[in-house]
Order: C-alpha cells, then structure tokens, then sequence
C-alpha cells in the first residue's frame, strides 16, 4: 500500500499586514462585521508545540521529528499578548480562552494568566478566563493555574476505553492521567470543567454511551461532558464526510439508556446544543451538550476571533490568510494602542466569514483548499 501524502501549507507565513487608519476613531465596544455579529471571544493560541499526535489535529507522518515549530523569539512575548487582549476588551471582547498545540507546554503559562487576569472590561467587569488542555500536565499545574486567576478549564478526552484513547493521541498516553487532572482542577475550584470529545465514526463512537455514564456519575455536576462532530479543519487530518456522526445520532443514543430533555442556550454565540437529564435530582444540573459544526452550522452568531502563537488574527477556525498583528507591535514606528486597536476594529468590520455554512458549495471548497491548521490556532 502506497503511503499516504499530506500537503501542508504553512500558514505562519501566510498573512496580510493591517491597515492602521489616518485617524483612530475611540473603540465604544459595538463592534460589528459584515454581518453584524459582534466580537465577544477571543482565543488566544500560546504555542504551537503538543505532546500529542491526535490523526484529526496533529497527525504524526506531518508533525514528526523533522517539523520545524516556531523558534522562541517568534512567539508574542506575555506582554505582546496582554496588551493586544486588552485593546481587544476596547472592542467588546469578554472571553479569554488559552489554547496550543497543548498551553501548558509553554513556560511560566502561570505568569501570563496573572496578566490577563489584572485585566478589566470597559466597564470594570474582570474577563473571564479559560483554558484548553489535554490534561497530561493538569494535574500538577491545576492549583497554581487557579491560583495565578484562571477561571475554568476545556479537557480534551476522546475515549475512557484506554486502548482507544492510547491509539487516538498516537504517543500511549494513559486516560488515567487524564482523568487525574480533572480530578485536581475540580479540587482546586476550576469548574465547571468541560470534557470535549470529537467523535469519528468508527474510531471512538462506541465510547459515547460509557462517556456519558461516566461523567454522569461522576464529579458531583461539576463536569460537563460535550460531543463535537468531527470537523475538517485543515487539511492534514484526511477528513472524510463519512467519517462524521451527526450530532442528532449522538443525543438518540444516549437518550435509549439516559432519557434527555432539550436546555435553553445559556448565552447568544453558544455553539453547543444542551441538552439535561431527565431524572436529575432537585438542584442538581448534569447535563450533556453537542457541537454540531457540520451539520448545522451556527457561524450566524459566531462572536469568535483567534489570535495564533506569533500574532496572527485569525476571524473563523476554518480561515486561510490571518492578519498580522505582530507586525503592528513590533513596527519601528511605535504604533500607539489607538492605532492598533483601530487596525483590529477594521479587521473585524470586514469579517465575512461563514465556512460552515458554505461547506460543499463551489465556495466552500475553493476555501477549503487552503484552511489553516487547528493545531495553529487553536479549536
């Protein structure tokens, strides 16, 4: 059998320099794109190294030995990053997700997170911040994360089943360790924690009625447990329509063992689909949800931008050409935060942005020819 080749375009090198206008007009936090969806989400990529080789984010014949991953100097310094959050919040931004590769991989995370979290929106309210992790270092990280002003964290776990969860990140990792730093965050008051497990058909989707079980029973409510449709970032991941279980498939079997009943969205842009226990006990709130990005699309209320390891804006996970903010702080003109954050509110007013939606159009492939990496900016 002949080997399978993987393109990669490098998409570190594939970017536009922003606009800075003659006159910066003051952010007022109503910020709008094209399609009138604000900017309220920010995630924010630190590194772009995983100890991970998960085949839909990093597979290992292109991640090897011989990928060459950004040398430090590239990456946005903490004070890089926390002087453009903040002039993000100018614009409306309330959410700080920290993403990779895998965030804890990148020394003294603890430091940046206590930047972030001296942070206040215009209004002085603090932002809220998150974390996305594999866990493998969770565990011995959780209390000093918590302590450095982390609010919650985002695990990634795609199988209880060990065999299966060793042979989807590709490195032997045990689910043990996982679970493990679940445990620790929940100690420490990092909840509630969301588990995220991508499904593809085939490979875990009989771990989706024992993950249920599992984090039903378990941790008291305070883990909730969403399953995302596998997803064709990129185009390293080999992604194949068959391979994706519909969301709706998810919740029918589920529901056959544990009876569900539909929640109400929590907030505008939520992109998972909730849905409660039926037989929940009194005040308490188990409940499961799903990301349902291919098959129903929700970029309508998408409020999300990304921001890669080197300063890269990014305005949709399925983009191909970032905006290059680094350049801006770096320049030797000295740019004022005035004239970044007024190159940022420009960026955004031309978002137009809807891959999901376009997904098997003629549009949407000529886009997705080219899309850039999740393990680049972050899911």
């Amino acid at each position: 059998m002949a080997e399978r080749s993987i393109p990669l375009i490098d998409h570190r090198h594939h970017s536009a320099r922003p606009t800075v206008p003659a006159h910066a007009a003051v952010p007022d936090g109503l910020l709008a794109d094209r399609r009138g969806r604000p900017l309220r989400d920010l995630r924010i990529s630190v590194t772009d190294r995983c100890n991970f080789r998960c085949s839909y984010c990093m597979p290992k014949e292109v991640f090897d030995k011989q990928h060459r991953f950004l040398p430090h100097s590239e990456l946005l310094s903490f004070e890089e990053i926390t002087r453009l959050a903040r002039l993000f919040t100018l614009h409306g931004v309330k959410k700080l997700r920290l993403t990779g590769g895998e965030p804890l991989l990148r020394k003294g995370l603890e430091q940046l997170i206590e930047q972030l979290a001296e942070l206040r929106t215009p209004d002085g309210e603090p932002l809220d911040i998150t974390l996305t992790t594999n866990a493998s270092l969770l565990a011995r990280k959780a209390a000093a994360l918590q302590a450095a002003g982390l609010k919650r964290v985002t695990v990634s776990l795609d199988a209880l089943d060990d065999a299966v969860f060793r042979r989807m990140n590709d490195v032997d990792f045990p689910v043990a360790d996982v679970l493990a730093g679940i445990e620790a965050a929940v100690a420490v008051g990092l909840a509630p924690i969301k588990v995220n497990m991508v499904v593809k058909r085939g490979v875990n989707d009989q771990e989706i009625v024992p993950m249920a079980r599992f984090f039903r029973d378990n941790f008291a409510g305070k883990v909730v447990l969403r399953f995302i449709e596998y997803m064709d970032v990129g185009i390293t991941n080999g992604w194949r329509m068959d391979e994706v279980l519909p969301s709706a498939q998810v919740v029918e079997r589920i529901h056959a063992v544990f009876p569900l009943r539909a929640l109400d969205p929590t907030q505008i842009g939520e992109t998972a689909e909730r849905w409660g226990y039926v037989d929940n006990a009194a005040g308490e709130q188990r409940e499961i949800g799903v990301i349902s990005s291919v098959t129903n699309a929700f970029c309508g209320d998408c409020n999300r931008a990304r921001l890669s390891t080197e300063g890269k804006l990014y305005l949709c996970l399925f983009a191909s050409r970032g905006h290059d903010l680094r350049s801006l702080l770096r320049d030797a003109a000295g740019y004022t935060d005035a004239q970044i954050a007024a190159a940022i509110g420009l960026v955004w007013q031309g978002r137009d942005d809807r891959y999901s939606e376009l997904r098997g159009s003629a549009a949407g492939e000529a886009a997705a020819a080219a899309k850039v990496e999740m393990s680049y900016i972050g899911g």
